[in-house]
């Protein structure tokens, strides 16, 4: 294969300029194929209106050369829950179904595809057909968190069955950690064939407000998926404890999920008129709200599938100098601990509301921020794992010994 004649392809649900984990590392993944030459085109969905902007269009269009080193993004309608999600079985169909003809029509050497599973089916079996290699970029592993959650074993059990296909069928597996990467193996992946990349923060869109007017103000913010296994519920029933000793607080709630309107609920009957729901925003939003809150908040609900989980929203309150809050189980709880990034507490409304305490005593000082922003920069950029996902899909391309097509049974 000619250098600067590869032409890689991206599936997923998300791409910037929609928020999100996955859209961020697979917008790095882009840009990092595209500097090594390869023609990168996207299929994605076209974005919910609260974070469509000119920008997409222009993005989009402005991409389109064909030459090496390009990003081209095709964006496809899709439908969305009423939380603006595209999450469920209807909702992955609506992008999953029309993926399979996009993908036919779509000349690739390879393919990188996102959860979930159903859609690894779409590539797994276009990649067979055309007898190319497949990239599975695994955030999570979706079996496992649906055990967790206590979904009928019986679905569990096809899930698990359909993941294990996917996977097994991968040239690579990419992982976020190392706990998602033992998950992986479970599933009967050669271990060989997985490599794990990290997760980080998209430290150029993530950074400490350079305004000095708008440094500091009395917030706590939750950035991402409210979900049961997100398990956001702790910090709302925490603010409702300690709302009235601290009048000029707030609770800043953005992204959807779930249990939104859950949260929204419970909110108006324990702190009215204190808890904002902003909803899907777009990424600079995020980062403004972000830096300058008193302490971001992320938390991993214990027993619900996902302890061996890390929640990025950890790194992209670090990465804007704010401190975090970290609620639950899982690594990110070691880390805060281990590189003082904040305060690490159980899964508890007690235990939590006593941290927001602590974090709205008093402002954050500024080098209090400049040193957060400096680790994350140093230890959770999205450089760093970007530079590791593409070196492990190019990898597949130039290994003359790995077949293409089909690797699993």
């Amino acid at each position: 294969m000619e250098d600067g004649a590869t032409r890689i392809t991206i599936a997923s649900r998300l791409f910037p300029p929609e928020p999100g984990a996955a859209a961020y590392r697979l917008g790095r993944l882009a840009a990092g194929l595209s500097r090594h030459g390869a023609r990168v085109r996207v299929l994605t969905t076209l974005p919910p209106r609260s974070v469509r902007t000119r920008a997409v269009a222009g993005l989009d269009r402005d991409t389109r050369s064909g030459t090496p080193g390009a990003v081209t993004v095709r964006r496809w309608p899709v439908l969305r829950d009423s939380g603006g999600n595209v999450r469920g079985y209807i909702q992955f169909a609506s992008f999953d179904g029309p993926l399979l003809a996009r993908l036919l029509g779509t000349r690739s050497d390879l393919v990188v595809v996102e959860p979930p599973p159903t859609t690894g089916v779409a590539v797994r079996l276009v990649s067979r057909v055309k007898r190319i290699p497949y990239v599975y970029y695994a955030a999570d592993v979706s079996s496992t968190a649906a055990a967790g959650i206590g979904i009928n074993p019986a679905i569990v059990r096809v899930l698990t069955r359909v993941e294990s296909w996917v996977m097994r069928g991968a040239a690579h597996v990419l992982a976020v950690s190392e706990g998602v990467a033992t998950e992986v193996r479970a599933l009967g992946v050669d271990p060989a064939r997985v490599t794990v990349v990290g997760t980080g923060v998209d430290t150029d869109t993530f950074q400490p407000q350079a305004s000095p007017d708008d440094q500091d103000v009395a917030t706590l913010v939750y950035a991402g998926t409210m979900s049961e296994i997100h398990g956001a519920e702790v910090f709302v029933r925490a603010f409702g404890r300690i709302a009235a000793e601290h009048p000029g607080a707030e609770l800043v709630m953005l992204g959807q999920g779930t249990e939104r309107a859950d949260l929204e609920r419970l909110a108006d009957s324990l702190a009215p008129g204190r808890v904002r729901f902003e909803g899907l925003v777009a990424a600079e939003r995020v980062a403004q709200v972000l830096g300058s809150a008193r302490a971001g908040l992320a938390s991993v609900r214990p027993g619900k599938g996902y302890d061996f989980s890390f929640p990025t929203k950890m790194f992209a309150s670090t990465a804007c100098g704010t401190p975090v809050i970290y609620a639950g189980v899982g690594p990110g709880a070691t880390v805060v601990r281990e590189n003082d990034l904040g305060w690490a507490v159980d899964w508890d409304e007690a235990a939590v509301a006593e941290a927001m305490t602590m974090a709205l005593a008093r402002p954050v000082p500024a080098a209090r921020r400049a040193d957060l922003a400096r680790w994350t920069t140093a230890n959770a950029s999205q450089d760093s794992v970007s530079e590791r996902a593409v070196a492990a899909v190019l990898g597949v391309l130039h290994r003359a010994e790995e077949p293409f097509g089909d690797h699993g049974r």
